[in-house]
C-alpha cells in the first residue's frame, strides 16, 4: 500500500463522477501541501528565518517528493512551495498511483481534452476516508492521532474536501481540526500558517494570481 502523503490526499480528493480530483486547481494545492508536510515529518524540510530549508542529500527514492526537494534548494518559503509546479506535481501523482496499479489513466477523448482517471479499488479511498473520519469523529486527545491522519485532516478541511469534511464537519469540530493544523506548528511555524491560508491561495490560484 503506498503511504506517503501527497498520494493520500490525491486518493482522498478522488471524485468518482468527474474521473479525477473533485477540484483540479485546488488538488494540485493539496497534494504539494501534502507532500511538504510528508517531507517536514521525514525531517528533510526545516523552517530558518521563514525560509525552507533541506536537510540531507540523500533521495527519498519518491520522484514526487524528491521533485519537492529539487524546488526547496533555491531557498523559498513554505508558501511559495505550494503554488511552484504544481501542475506538474499533480500529473506526477497521478503517474505514481497509476504505476502502482491503484490508478488507471485513459487518454482524452478529444485533442483539447482532460485525460479520464479511474481508481482500480474503491476501498482503498474508502478506508483512508474512514482513518480520517476516525480523526474527526474521536474522542481522545489530538496529540495521540497519527500525525500522518492528523495532518490529512487539516488539509482536507482547509481544501474543502467535502466527501472527508462536510460543511457541518467543519462547524461541529472546529476545535478539532484547528488542533490538528496547529500540529504542524511543531514541525514549522510557517508551515502551520500555509495551510491555514490555503483556503485564500485557491481562490487566487483559480483566479491566475497563483504562480505555475
Amino acid at each position: 500500500m503506498i503511504d506517503d502523503l501527497p498520494c493520500l490526499m490525491y486518493l482522498l480528493a478522488y471524485d468518482d463522477a468527474a474521473e479525477g480530483p473533485y477540484d483540479r486547481s485546488r488538488t494540485e494545492l493539496l497534494v504539494r501541501a501534502a507532500a511538504l508536510v510528508d517531507l517536514a515529518l521525514r525531517g528533510r524540510l526545516r523552517e530558518d528565518g521563514g525560509t525552507v530549508t533541506v536537510s540531507g542529500t540523500e533521495p527519498t527514492g519518491d520522484p514526487v517528493l524528491d521533485g519537492i526537494l529539487r524546488d526547496a534548494v533555491a531557498g523559498h518559503g513554505w508558501k511559495r512551495l505550494v503554488r511552484r509546479h504544481r501542475k506538474r506535481t499533480l500529473t506526477q501523482v497521478e503517474d505514481r498511483l497509476a504505476a502502482t496499479g491503484l490508478l488507471t489513466v485513459t487518454a482524452p477523448r478529444a485533442p483539447f481534452g482532460t485525460r479520464r482517471l479511474t481508481v482500480t479499488d474503491p476501498t482503498v479511498p474508502a478506508a483512508l476516508r474512514a482513518r480520517v473520519s476516525a480523526a474527526l469523529n474521536g474522542q481522545g486527545p489530538v496529540q495521540d492521532i497519527p500525525a500522518a491522519d492528523a495532518a490529512l485532516l487539516a488539509l482536507a478541511a482547509a481544501g474543502g474536501v467535502r466527501p472527508v469534511v462536510t460543511r457541518q464537519d467543519q462547524k461541529t469540530f472546529r476545535a478539532r481540526i484547528d488542533a490538528c493544523t496547529q500540529c504542524l506548528a511543531a514541525l514549522a511555524p510557517g508551515l502551520e500558517k500555509t495551510i491555514r491560508a490555503l483556503p485564500t491561495t485557491m481562490i487566487a490560484a483559480q483566479g491566475g494570481m497563483g504562480g505555475s
